[in-house]
């Protein structure tokens, strides 16, 4: 076992809950499980047609996929609503199939109803992906009407096998995955200590050290995040008061995170000594603070004396979060009914102002475009082009993004027919190895689907290039037609995306922005008012989301063809954004620790703070083309995190909003 253990934990580190794990083995045994029980009915009974498999295999996937409800009852609604939705497409189709022209129409019908589905929320979205893939199977296969009934199998069983599995063998559990979540961040503390530890040696940090430290601290932040979003907040029964477990569980995640950020923010300027670091990894509080106070009196500077006293804080920090998960009141909370319960159902908004909505028509406009070209390239498999055009628009913000998820569909495809060619030609003939190679490339494909597009197409495509030569049809002509249909349904996602009401890049950063601002904002008044700990923590963390939205909306502004011409003022800008965060949240945390009301001081610096945010607010995304100080936000974080004042942290964040626009600032306080 000890041998597979650095395996184990790495899959640890990049899958803490085992979230993705459990996506790609329930994907594949629930298509597995569905095949071999058609086989059986084919072998026992009566023989199926080719849809009842095709049905059986995309609805697993489906099922596994789209469908997000909580609880094990809302899934199974969700599945049966998918489930009646796809028995309807299917049969639509073969009753459509002698009027091709009337077919092809109502498939963009099919389309446009499904997208507008997402309108509805996460049920909506799954119920239209199951009957838009039911549809395009329909009519792919072009089963008789005489086939409907043993069609029927498959959706039946993709159903009720993937609700057994979900339900039973690979269930969700959030306190399991809490638990994994609260050790994970423990060994991800570890990792970052271990690594100071290395550069205390070497006595000296390049800015690819100061790159590492930051991805470990990104990686913590996940999982903090992770555990901090499995706390049963607004269960029944679950404690929200101040002074609960719930609370003290809240703090403990946001001052480790907050704790390892400074030691990260501090070790920039000046490195502290092996000798603490290793006392801080151990746990020693007492040799750490014995060996902090010797060096803090041989301190050379300021800077090396907040290294010191940031490693002291990560001590407490880190022995904080160990005893309140070891707290009996926690494990009372941990016997709560479940996580938190889901909010009510917002009135669907169908105006022309909801983003869906747009998306919706983007979606069938591109789809007829990639419909016409496709049929003009092949009448038998121009359904490819339809199929990629419609999920170049799955999960994108703007023109930007929808640009490169049709590029990253476009580049897995291509690599994945070359490996998948390989592959299938070389196992030609053998069934089992076949077989089993294709299974692990559909669990593969659903475990990176939540890190990387171009890496499920690309394992997506060997798994189709396997089939084909398992049942036959596997030509270089086939496989070449593929990449023709998935480029021109991926450049008729692109060419709608940007002609076609197009959402701009700069459009989605400005929601995104002001989603940040306004956070910014709460946070600021919750600590004018004097508002407890519990709620500051939640709005600090809040911020933090909102800047992880604001790095994934910015994500195109930084794509291939911007990259030459502008990657500095991106990069600068978010480093600005991300120290902002950081100064707010200590501004909640030294304002809670010190359990007063603002005196005259920190309400200055918020008056302050709130001037710099109206201003920046005012100018909306110029920020991210305007042009600044390199070090800008660096600068300004390397203050002293350590210092009891929530005055400080108050006046970093007016610091760092006016650095947005220099020529505007009224002049920074700190240098």
């Amino acid at each position: 076992m000890g041998r597979f253990s650095p395996l184990l934990n790495r899959l640890l580190a990049s899958d803490p809950a085992l979230s993705r794990v459990k996506m790609g083995a329930r994907v594949t045994l629930a298509i597995l499980v569905s095949i071999l029980a058609l086989i059986g009915v084919h072998l026992a009974f009566v023989p199926l047609p080719p849809i009842s498999y095709a049905l059986a295999i995309v609805l697993s996937i489906e099922g596994g996929v789209a469908v997000r409800d909580r609880t094990a009852a809302d899934q199974l609604r969700t599945r049966l609503m998918g489930c009646v939705a796809s028995l309807f497409c299917i049969t639509l189709a073969a009753l459509l199939e002698d009027y091709r022209l009337v077919a092809d129409l109502v498939f963009l019908c099919v389309i446009l109803f499904a997208s507008l589905a997402r309108v509805y929320g996460p049920r909506g979205f799954a119920v239209g992906m199951f009957a838009f893939i039911s549809y395009f199977i329909g009519a792919y296969l072009k089963p008789s009407f005489a086939e409907l009934p043993l069609a029927a199998l498959g959706p039946l069983f993709a159903v009720a096998f993937g609700h057994l599995i979900r339900t039973y063998l690979l269930p969700d559990d959030w306190r399991r995955d809490l638990g994994e979540a609260l050790k994970v961040i423990q060994h991800r503390v570890s990792d970052i200590l271990e690594r100071l530890s290395e550069l205390s040696v070497a006595g000296t940090m390049t800015e690819k050290d100061r790159l590492d430290l930051r991805s470990r601290e990104e990686r913590l932040k996940d999982v903090v995040l992770m555990a901090d979003g499995l706390l049963p907040r607004r269960s029944e029964g679950a404690d929200a008061s101040e002074d609960g477990p719930l609370t003290a569980l809240s703090v403990a995640l946001f001052d480790i995170h907050l704790a390892a950020e400074s030691v990260i923010v501090t070790a920039s300027e000046a490195l502290a000594p092996r000798s603490l670091v290793k006392a801080v990894m151990r746990g020693d509080a007492a040799l750490a603070n014995d060996v902090a106070e010797v060096y803090a009196s041989q301190a050379r500077s300021p800077q090396e004396a907040e290294s010191v006293k940031a490693l002291l804080w990560l001590q407490r920090a880190s022995s904080t979060l160990t005893r309140t998960v070891d707290d009996g009141a926690l494990r009372q909370l941990m016997n709560t009914d479940g996580a938190s319960a889901a909010k009510g159902q917002e009135k669907p908004d169908f105006s022309w102002r909801n983003p869906l909505v747009r998306a919706a028509v983007q979606i069938t406009i591109a789809s007829g475009i990639a419909m016409v070209f496709g049929l003009a390239l092949s009448r038998e498999r121009w359904f490819w082009a339809v199929l990629t055009a419609f999920l170049v628009f799955n999960n994108t913000r703007s023109r930007g993004d929808a640009a490169i998820r049709a590029v990253q569909r476009s580049v897995g495809t291509l690599l994945g027919i070359v490996i998948g060619l390989a592959a299938a030609t070389l196992l030609a003939g053998n069934t089992a190895a076949t077989v089993l190679l294709a299974s692990a490339g559909v669990f593969l494909a659903f475990y990176y689907l939540q890190v990387s597009y171009a890496v499920m197409s690309f394992f997506v495509t060997i798994v189709l290039c396997l089939v084909y030569g398992l049942i036959g049809q596997l030509t270089l002509e086939v496989l070449l037609l593929r990449v023709e249909e998935t480029m021109i349904g991926a450049l008729a996602g692109i060419f709608v995306a940007f002609v076609i009401f197009p959402a701009s890049t700069r459009s989605t950063v400005e929601l995104a922005l002001a989603r940040w601002y306004d956070n910014l904002g709460q946070l600021l008044d919750a600590v004018r008012e004097g508002e407890g700990r519990y709620r500051l923590i939640e709005l600090a963390n809040r911020l933090d989301a909102a800047y992880r939205d604001l790095t994934v909306a910015a994500r195109p502004l930084g794509s291939a063809w911007s990259l030459v011409t502008r990657p500095g003022p991106i990069r600068q800008t978010l480093a600005v954004f991300l120290a902002t965060s950081y100064w707010a949240r200590i501004l909640a945390r030294d304002f809670a620790d010190a359990a007063k009301p603002a005196d005259a001081e920190l309400l200055r610096a918020i008056d302050e703070a709130r001037t710099a945010l109206d201003k920046a607010a005012a100018r909306g995304a110029d920020c991210f083309s305007s042009k600044r100080p390199r070090h800008a936000a660096t600068a300004a974080a390397m203050l002293p995190a350590s210092q009891e004042s929530a005055a400080l942290g108050a006046d970093m964040v007016a610091n760092l909003l006016n650095r947005l626009y220099p020529a505007a600032a009224d002049g920074p306080k700190y240098q």
